[in-house]
């Protein structure tokens, strides 16, 4: 933590900044999306939301002057690495790209947004713009970003979430009714088991460990089930427990590891609920107590028995291969779930990211409903997020697939007809911009060109548009892969102070337990001419759409909603009936809670009732295909984060969980498959993957590392895999893309230039 803060030159009132970060009366980690605890201690902050709050307080600064140097062309700029990008530090003045000099100039403010107006109202169709949204945005903005865009006539939102937990989206409504977790942080306090799918909290959720701790320390057993054994789950020394401190101590954290194979978890799932089924039926003809929750089945589920009747028609032998684990290891797992009475279920993008994702959360949903593990303390789902605020943006709007009851609500609230048709995801967002179908792209936060799959044909898509404009706090790669014309618009970050009108504003935030909370920044603006998210959408919409004091798309009243944050979640309570009393319920200390259906046993689904999902596991699968033509050979990738790495903000080249040091260019593999491929740990490699529509894509310059990790299966840092993804790869029902299931061939290589970082 404190080396960040010095690379950073962090000045001492940001370093005093982290003692209100997680605060009630602070700002919210602008990193993770896990909840923050009532009952604050002085320091609720990890190491990763340290190196977020330095990176956002550096006093390194992007200035005019720094465009203008002779080697900072867009072109030079291009050659640097994503991690010398970010440590070029904050963005300080609204910039033009201009042609001729390929260089970014200063332009005013309202030079920016008579541009984008003038773009927008260039285009023959209001479909072709585009509007992403990155997690980072604020309620307030993400409200007022999507008011704008549908004023405007579309429902193209793009967003981070398409690429991360949309399965969890699209896969849990149709089965509990809602498409967000049902436990809260004080459900952690009563679980006697927690099952931990395709996740690694070290790195990503950091504070997650301390409820894990805290689990692991009253007895409560803890399972990983994850490809890569990862050591922070192994054992964990809690830096705010003095005892360990001092000692050197550490908690045992899981008491299992159960490693599938890539995209094997909808089998392994599978597997123990049907190991849990014959244990039931064996107790019945026993006469021994039941491990089904007959009673909650019968009250609150539909279509039990034609799952049951698929279960016990499951060939073991296909569970088992599929999965790639033991069959004794399935019936530990299973055994593990029928023994603890309150089970809660936690799932990250190693479940997500997969072509059968949505089928593999619903099979995870069907064996939390087999006993009962929904609706009830100490139990239930627990997908966790990404981004700070990516759950809360969907719910305030941000969604390319709106419900008519929503749009019926904007209508009667603001006047207008928003459009009706579904609009565009991420994948699509990139399809409809090669085919020039959309021809202007705004980002409101984010790095759009480097998290997407399929990189140059990002990048290409990127590049056919009239218009990109990017919404940043810092350089970032977005920004210099850009359209004919191009904008970087600088905002402030969340822990600076947002003054308007000479009152201090707060923002609010969703976490991924529906906890609400307001957020005020504590560090100066890094530049007196940053805006915020809130100035700058408002103000663009004001330089495309106009401004009143009453309805319709040219009356709305921009200028009041920026000026007075308060006013703007009046307008979202007047949409969203679960905000009531929205400003006096941000006041309460930690916030509120939304309400979740299906924690209450309400169940907003087709039939009024929890409902069991049946589903085959898939074997013709674009893997499997790839296999029988390229024999063990073919590999299995999953894209990952380094430890010093925060989606694609890249604050240092260590990843030291796994024994990593001064390098990103790497290649996770089994020492067996090593040996399989006539190579040693150390070699380098070039990686293709293997897609069937003839397009050639690799990345070049990887070593290997031998890691613990099952056979035919490796692993990689993503940005720099992501060029690998083909942009067709997405989950079924969900269009994510499958970043953890890549078929994938490996050549002897070079060291790249630069030594692999």
């Amino acid at each position: 933590m404190a080396q960040g803060m010095l690379r950073e030159r962090v000045p001492p009132a940001g370093i005093g900044a982290l003692l209100a970060q997680n605060q009630p009366d602070g700002f919210d980690c602008p990193g993770c999306a896990w909840p923050d605890r009532a009952h604050a201690s002085t320091f609720e902050f990890c190491e990763n939301g340290a190196k977020a709050v330095a990176a956002e307080a550096t006093s390194r600064r992007v200035t005019a002057a720094f465009f203008a140097a002779p080697d900072h062309t867009v072109t030079e700029l291009l050659r640097q690495s994503d991690h010398e990008l970010e440590h070029h530090g904050r963005l300080t003045q609204p910039m033009v790209y201009d042609p001729a000099s390929d260089r970014y100039v200063p332009v005013s403010w309202d030079d920016a947004f008579a541009l984008v107006a003038r773009e927008l109202h260039a285009l023959d169709d209001p479909d072709q713009a585009a509007f992403y949204t990155s997690g980072r945005a604020s309620n307030e903005a993400a409200f007022l970003y999507q008011l704008f865009a549908r004023a405007y006539g579309t429902n193209n939102f793009p967003d981070c979430s398409n690429m991360c937990h949309e399965a969890t989206s699209r896969g849990l409504p149709p089965v509990v009714g809602a498409g967000k977790g049902t436990v809260t942080l004080d459900d952690f306090e009563h679980a006697d088991a927690i099952l931990i799918f395709g996740q690694n909290p070290a790195t990503n959720h950091p504070r997650m460990l301390g409820e894990l701790r805290a689990c692991a320390k009253r007895g409560a057993t803890i399972v990983s089930i994850n490809p890569l054994r990862e050591r922070g789950l192994e054992r964990f020394a809690d830096p705010q427990a003095m005892g360990e401190m001092l000692t050197g101590g550490s908690t045992h954290i899981a008491t299992l590891f159960i490693q599938p194979r890539l995209g094997g978890d909808l089998a392994l799932l599978k597997g123990v609920a049907k190991r849990l089924l014959e244990m039931d039926d064996a107790a019945a003809l026993e006469g021994a107590h039941r491990l089904l929750d007959l009673d909650f089945i019968a009250a609150h589920t539909a279509f039990f028995d034609a799952f049951a009747a698929d279960l016990r028609g499951e060939a073991w032998d296909v569970l088992v291969a599929e999965a790639g684990v033991p069959y004794a290891q399935i019936a530990q797992l299973a055994g593990i779930y029928a023994r603890s009475e309150r089970v809660i279920a936690t799932w990250g993008m190693g479940i997500t990211q997969h072509k059968h994702a949505v089928a593999t959360i619903q099979m995870l949903s069907n064996l939390m409903l087999m006993r009962g593990n929904i609706g009830r303390p100490g139990a239930g789902l627990c997908p966790v997020r990404g981004h700070s605020n990516v759950q809360g943006d969907r719910t305030v709007g941000i969604e390319e697939q709106p419900t008519a009851a929503f749009l019926d609500r904007l209508r009667r609230v603001y006047g207008f007809e928003p459009p009706r048709h579904h609009g565009h995801d991420v994948v699509a967002t990139i399809a409809a911009m090669e085919q020039g179908k959309v021809k202007v792209f705004i980002g409101l936060g984010g790095n759009f060109a480097v998290a997407t799959p399929d990189t140059p044909r990002t990048f290409a898509a990127l590049r056919s548009c009239a218009l990109t404009v990017q919404i940043i706090t810092k350089l970032n790669r977005s920004a210099l892969v850009h359209g004919r014309a191009a904008l970087i618009l600088p905002t402030l970050g969340r822990t600076e102070i947002d003054l308007q009108q000479g009152v201090a504003q707060g923002v609010t935030v969703e976490d991924s337990m529906s906890m609400v909370h307001v957020s005020y920044g504590r560090n100066a603006p890094a530049s007196p001419e940053l805006l915020s998210e809130v100035a700058i959408v408002s103000r663009m919409a004001e330089a495309t759409l106009g401004a009143g004091e009453g309805q319709g798309r040219d009356g709305l009243p921009w200028p009041a909603w920026r000026g007075d944050y308060a006013l703007i979640r009046d307008e979202i309570e007047k949409v969203f009936d679960d905000f009531h009393d929205y400003n006096q319920r941000i006041a309460v200390p930690g916030g509120f809670h939304l309400t979740v259906a299906p924690r209450h046993r309400t169940w907003h689904t087709a039939s009024g009732k929890a409902q069991f999902a049946v589903h085959a596991v898939p074997r013709d699968t674009p893997i499997s295909r790839a296999r029988q033509q390229h024999g063990e050979r073919l590999l299995v990738m999953m894209t990952t984060r380094s430890h010093d790495q925060y989606n694609t903000t890249i604050y240092a080249l260590d990843d030291r969980y796994r024994g990593v040091f001064g390098m990103r260019r790497v290649i996770f593999i089994h020492a067996d498959d090593i040996a399989m491929l006539g190579m040693r740990a150390g070699d380098w490699v070039d990686v293709k993957s293997v897609w069937d529509d003839g397009v050639e894509r690799r990345a070049d310059g990887f070593m290997l590392v031998a890691y613990d990790i099952p056979r035919g299966c490796v692993a990689a840092y993503y940005p720099e895999t992501n060029a690998l993804v083909p942009l067709a790869s997405v989950a079924d029902g969900a269009g994510t893309p499958t970043s953890k299931s890549i078929p994938v061939l490996l050549f002897p290589g070079r060291m790249p230039e630069g030594g692999g970082r």
